[in-house]
């Protein structure tokens, strides 16, 4: 928000009370006083009237935004007089929509004849690959088949209807393209009973148990979510135990982290040890799950001192915390902590390698170029994973961030003083609302069928508070404007430039990743001059990142980009690269150990006399904050 600048003394005064003759022209200056004299503060606080009216309307608007689940009204209904209204004036588009039904709907027609005379024609159109829903043999029986073809005959003609409309913003026909498969998918055959013979022959096959035990379930749901209770998956995995459980010490701990030190795995390390920075969105023990998929313990047994930050689960306290606090209190404390426990008894102590997943990673770019920027050499290497630094392709995500639906999630942030987990899940649930939705509807409500928990799902259960300053900075400065890319991202009053950093670069992207798409990823070529290595695993934004060796059906591809080489576009460098099968850890290790020192002994759980004494085993007590 922008301040305005103080007038003159005197100039209100002498406006109000006289000036020029009737007539004559003002000159510019009193021109610019006069704007002054009757634009309204800035922040509301020059005056008590308007205060009082800017917090009635940030109240009522937060309020409503609880309704809503954070998705402003407004930015919905402006998407769709974008397109009406554009589509009104667009009498070619209009006939060439009608046309497309009256083709559809005669062909349809025909196809049903054949179909109800017994014979079988060709299917007028099939499922999209990605789609699943159809995919079971039950679904080509009559009358079956005539409901899947008529639903995506519907679909594909609304795909056309909002797309290719003259005069509508990019923007808005994302948004009309994604409210209108929304709405699609409630009407889809798949998620009726009385319209999907899968579900009709599992409940004349028991009996209609299966919707007993759907209606328990969702029962025991409903339940647990008005008490505030967690999912039932994470009551399986508890951190400190089934999860999060690599020995280690609490060694470091202020308002917003805890830095855990992992007790080494053998007698030797090699110097430089790994600081992890996992996104404040969530837990960190994405990064240290179940034994067999944890990346510390993975480390940790190739030889490497591991630390981790845990972060603090804000609240209502904590809502003036903004993204410099994050980068302070966060990332450089951390450095310094890591730093001070490494060093030797000479004070010589080991440059770092540091390592950021999702925000974290976006947040220690921040750190890096600022360290960059100041001469600050601790940093051996900079590992990034799933992390976006330009925010320009920024994924579905995109949908929910304009001006007007960030002042919206604004207003309901201030009001409360965070953002909640519950409102950052309604988020996800519609961006991917036929996974964590209707694929749910169908199998635990009317299947009756509970999947089998596992440590991801229930990390991802396990999420975290986020205070307003720091989101409301974020949303702004990296959605809306894209600072960091551009270099006008300030740190410390002066900005950073990702160029300044010379480190070696190791970026991870994910083939699935609605979060950060990996072509937005890959921009990091553009936006650096160091060495790179570009890695493109398959698998989604956290099943990707957690690929132990041995996970099945895994593949990667990897690059490197030195000083001066051409530039190879996102899609040509997929085609050129080879794929290798397999888990991208050992990669990454093999990456780590080109750029360390032969091995040592391994440093001292905390160094009391820096002031770093172990506090407590981990996971600590930040990680049970909820």
């Amino acid at each position: 928000m922008t301040e305005t600048e103080a007038t003159e003394p005197g100039t209100r005064d002498s406006l109000a009370g006289g000036g020029p003759a009737q007539g004559a022209p003002l000159p510019a200056a009193a021109l610019a006083c006069r704007e002054e004299a009757f634009r309204p503060p800035a922040a509301g606080l020059d005056y008590p009237a308007d205060a009082v009216a800017e917090s009635v309307d940030r109240m009522t608007r937060g309020a409503l935004a609880r309704l809503t689940a954070a998705v402003s009204p407004v930015a919905l209904a402006q998407a769709w007089v974008d397109w009406g209204l554009n589509l009104a004036l667009s009498p070619g588009k209009q006939a060439s929509l009608a046309q497309a039904a009256w083709a559809q709907g005669t062909a349809f027609a025909a196809h049903s004849r054949q179909v109800l005379a017994g014979e079988r024609p060709a299917p007028l159109i099939e499922p999209q690959p990605h789609d699943k829903r159809f995919g079971d043999p039950r679904w080509r029986d009559t009358p079956f088949n005539l409901l899947v073809e008529g639903f995506l005959l519907t679909e594909q003609w609304w795909h056309n209807a909002t797309h290719g409309v003259r005069g509508v913003s990019a923007h808005h026909e994302a948004m009309v393209s994604f409210m209108a498969r929304q709405a699609l998918d409630v009407l889809a055959p798949s998620n009726h009973p009385a319209t999907n013979p899968v579900l009709q022959e599992v409940t004349r096959r028991e009996g209609g148990l299966n919707l007993l035990r759907g209606a328990e379930n969702l029962a025991r749901d409903l339940e647990r979510q008005v008490l505030g209770q967690p999912p039932l998956e994470a009551e399986a995995f508890r951190p400190g135990r089934e999860v999060a459980a690599t020995p280690g010490e609490v060694v470091y701990r202020n308002r917003l982290i805890e830095l855990i030190q992992y007790r080494p795995a053998g007698e030797q390390v090699r110097p430089e040890p790994v600081l992890l920075v996992p996104a404040w969105i969530m837990k960190y023990y994405i990064l240290d799950l179940s034994p067999e998929n944890s990346l510390v313990r993975y480390l940790l047994e190739r030889g490497y001192s591991v630390f981790v930050i845990s972060w603090r689960n804000p609240d209502a306290e904590d809502r003036d915390l903004g993204m410099e606090d994050y980068r302070r209190l966060g990332v450089m404390a951390a450095l310094d902590a890591v730093e001070a426990i490494c060093g030797d008894a000479a004070g010589t102590a080991p440059r770092i390698h540091a390592l950021g997943y999702c925000l974290g990673g976006t947040l220690l770019s921040i750190a890096a170029a600022a360290m960059a920027r100041d001469g600050d050499e601790r940093l051996a290497s900079l590992t990034l994973l799933a992390a976006q630094t330009d925010f320009v392709e920024a994924g579905e995500l995109t949908l929910f961030i304009d001006k007007g639906q960030v002042d919206w999630l604004q207003d309901l942030m201030w009001s409360q003083g965070f953002l909640d987990t519950r409102q950052m899940a309604g988020a996800f649930t519609m961006l991917r609302s036929r996974d964590l939705f209707w694929s749910r509807l169908l199998h635990e409500y009317f299947c009756g069928e509970r999947g089998r928990p596992n440590d991801l799902m229930a990390w991802n259960a396990d999420a975290t508070r986020m205070p307003y300053r720091m989101h409301s900075e974020y949303l702004e400065r990296l959605f809306e404007e894209n600072r960091l890319a551009r270099g006008t991202y300030e740190v410390e009053g002066r900005p950073v430039a990702l160029t300044d950093i010379r480190v070696p670069i190791f970026a991870v992207a994910t083939a699935k990743d609605h979060v950060a798409p990996w072509r937005s990823v890959y921009k990091l070529r553009l936006l650096t001059d160091t060495e790179l290595t570009f890695l493109l695993t398959s698998g989604g934004h956290n099943a990707g990142i957690v690929t132990p060796p041995g996970h099945p059906r895994r593949i990667y591809q990897v690059g490197r980009v030195r000083d001066h080489e051409r530039y190879v576009d996102p899609d040509r460098w997929r085609l050129a690269t080879p794929v290798r099968q397999g888990s991208w850890w050992p990669e990454y290790v093999a990456w780590l150990d080109e750029r360390s020192g032969a091995p040592v002994a391994p440093p001292p759980l905390g160094r009391p006399e820096a002031g770093y004494a172990p506090l407590e085993p981990a996971p600590g007590r930040y990680v049970h904050q909820r």
